[in-house]
């Protein structure tokens, strides 16, 4: 068990978090994806490197995935390097990995570390290492019974995933795009959280205490449904944006009970928010398109180039045609 009176990295903070993934040869690809990309596409939305992460493997060399796709690694896993955190993604053929030396070198990491962390498989090698000892944690449900036999100490759990003081364990791909989302959510707030989810098209995020074989609620599951509705409303009219009045009517609701919603769920009115998301696919229109600001501005609802130049100098702390050139 880690003895760590250090605060959880799962609390509202902007300060950048450096995290370290270690992969190895077996892991799902997605598991890989689910774990790394909510963190590059929270950083891409923030406009800041609030994830500092970066993969590595025992060996240095890419680890080879089970679709047979390998993956660009970094380096070779240091135990003695600085990290805030340490995920472990491992999938088939963990057996095989935990070496003295490497659980030595986990148990190293994960002392100096914030928090550490199993993806899958990767939990049994986080479990070899002692570092679930007298925790709560989850595995991949065909494991469950197994990984029960196998560390009587830990008090395994059929959550999607687990968070237990520093070390936090996850059932698969999907229950790790979750985790994800919950750390950005909590560490940024429910607006870049829902951002991040509608980049991937993702909605099917669950509760973390959820059994791993239940169906979705959504990914707003625990917030008031009007809020979807309302997001979804203005997510429909960005270039012709509706009033507030216009969204919170179709929404079954007065204008100051919609304000009242998004302040408690997001922390900002419907205008702001409205104007974020706006400004937000303008952003994308501007680093990744070459379209005419006249015709940025008209597809995010703003009456014209200088109105939308204004306010996007004012969001992102330079003009659009300036952010482009430096991109």
């Amino acid at each position: 068990m880690i003895k760590s009176e250090k605060p959880t990295i799962f609390r509202a903070e902007r300060s950048p978090l450096k995290v370290t993934l270690l992969v190895f040869s077996g892991s799902s690809i997605m598991c890989v994806a689910s774990a790394v990309d909510p963190l590059r596409a929270a950083n891409r939305i923030s406009g800041e490197t609030l994830f500092d992460f970066k993969l590595v493997s025992v060996t240095g060399e890419a680890p080879v995935t089970t679709c047979g796709l390998p993956v660009a690694v970094s380096g070779r896993f240091d135990a003695a390097d600085p990290t805030d955190v340490l995920v472990v993604v491992a999938g088939f053929g963990t057996q095989n990995y935990a070496t003295s030396a490497l659980l030595s070198g986990l148990r190293r990491a994960a002392w100096t570390a914030r928090a550490c962390g199993g993806v899958e498989a990767g939990t049994w090698l986080v479990a070899r290492a002692g570092l679930l000892e007298g925790r709560s944690a989850t595995t991949h449900w065909e494991d469950m019974e197994d990984f029960s036999s196998a560390f009587p100490g830990v008090d395994v759990r059929p959550d999607r995933y687990v968070i237990d003081g520093p070390v936090f364990t996850s059932g698969g791909a999907s229950p790790t795009f979750d985790l994800m989302l919950h750390l950005i959510r909590t560490r940024l707030g429910m607006a870049v959280a829902l951002d991040v989810a509608s980049v991937f098209i993702y909605d099917q995020a669950r509760a973390a205490t959820d059994a791993q074989p239940l169906v979705s609620l959504g990914r707003l599951d625990g917030y008031d449904p009007r809020l979807a509705q309302a997001i979804r409303l203005m997510e429909a009219h960005v270039d012709q944006p509706l009033t507030i009045e216009a969204v919170a009517k179709r929404a079954g609701v007065t204008a100051r009970t919609l304000e009242s919603i998004f302040r408690k769920s997001i922390g900002e009115t419907p205008g702001a928010y409205y104007l974020r998301l706006r400004l937000g696919a303008a952003r994308r229109l501007v680093v990744d398109t070459r379209v005419a600001m006249a015709d940025i501005a008209g597809r995010t609802g703003f009456s014209s180039a200088a109105a939308f130049s204004r306010a996007f100098s004012r969001a992102f702390g330079e003009a659009p045609v300036r952010l482009r050139r430096g991109w």
